[in-house]
């Protein structure tokens, strides 16, 4: 388990209608009251939960449905036509992965297929199926505008402009990905599917599911069963949050568990600062002995390397820049 969270094997529950909504036209209203209860809303989930639900975003539910069909198209290739987007590095373009991720000492295991595109600051995308480029293209340039605003919300919870996240991070030059997950169907494959309960890199992730449930959140030592609401996202606030913010909004663990026999496809957006940039507690957030710093500083870029390796051994890339108190 990683330092944010207790060391007992949590049980599973489900909750589904204490997760906290955020009606995002409010944010971006522009009227000054509805943006300050709704930014104070974001600080409150991000502290008590570290994800909410996201609706009225703005973005067209055709888009986003013509996205899960052409991503299924995508997978429903011939396994030599995915080959060429073999993933072969953390900072390859293109990466196509699939297989089964170890579970535990016990070696059970769970099967997902994935493609990850790295969408900004360059855009890349594979040209099959067609129209797969042109509809990443508009989708993911939606979504990062949504992320951007969203991290504004998020500074001013913590009692800065609205503007000093990005610009400490450096995110006009963001480095953002898209995964695009898919779980086959029972007929498909007849085994366990799923993914192993993780951290995201970055600030904040953008989820959206096409409606079969799996998806589950570790909050007070229990996972906890997200329930979907039409055309919403689900945010899950990530690693680099939480470094930044010097611990106040932690890093939200969670899972996919596939009890559902369907397919299962996920969009899934994070966020982060630009490669360059070394994130470390905000120095605002810092104050000698009184709030001293949690996490050592690190290189976005190293992160990533450092998240791939020690994930794989079964470790938090926190083990290492954690400062204990």
């Amino acid at each position: 388990m990683s330092p944010s969270e207790s060391n007992g094997e949590p049980t599973s529950i489900e909750v589904q209608d204490s997760i906290p909504v955020i009606d995002y036209s409010l944010l971006t209203s522009g009227i000054p009251n509805e943006r300050s209860k709704v930014v104070q809303d974001i600080g409150k989930a991000c502290e008590d939960w570290g994800c909410f639900m996201l609706v009225n975003h703005g973005i067209p539910e055709t888009l986003i449905q013509e996205m899960m069909g052409i991503s299924d198209e995508f997978f429903n290739m011939t396994k030599e036509e995915k080959l060429e987007f073999e993933a072969h590095g953390v900072f390859d373009p293109i990466r196509c992965t699939s297989g089964l991720n170890l579970v535990n000492q016990n070696k059970d295991t769970l099967w997902r297929e994935c493609l990850r595109l790295i969408v900004h600051p360059d855009f890349n995308c594979p040209l099959k199926p067609p129209g797969l480029s042109e509809l990443a293209f508009d989708y993911v340039k939606r979504t990062r505008a949504i992320a951007l605003e969203l991290v504004k919300g998020v500074s001013e919870s913590l009692g800065f402009e609205a503007s000093y996240m990005n610009h400490e991070l450096n995110l006009d030059a963001s480095f953002q990905l898209l995964a695009i997950n898919y779980y086959p169907s029972i007929l498909e494959f007849d085994a366990s599917r799923g993914l192993i309960q993780h951290t995201d890199h970055g600030l904040l992730t953008l989820l959206y599911e096409n409606g079969v449930p799996g998806l589950e959140v570790l909050h007070n030592g229990k996972w906890v069963g997200i329930g979907s609401i039409p055309n919403a996202f689900f945010i899950i606030s990530a690693d680099h949050l939480e470094i930044f913010s010097n611990g106040k909004y932690k890093g939200k663990f969670h899972r996919t568990v596939m009890k559902d026999e369907r397919k299962r496809i996920t969009l899934v957006n994070t966020n982060g600062p630009s490669l360059d940039t070394i994130v470390g507690p905000s120095s605002r957030l810092v104050d000698g002995e009184n709030r001293p710093p949690r996490y050592l500083p690190m290189k976005y870029s190293e992160y990533l390397e450092c998240q791939t390796r020690l994930v794989t051994a079964g470790k938090h890339p926190f083990d290492e820049i954690r400062i204990h108190i």
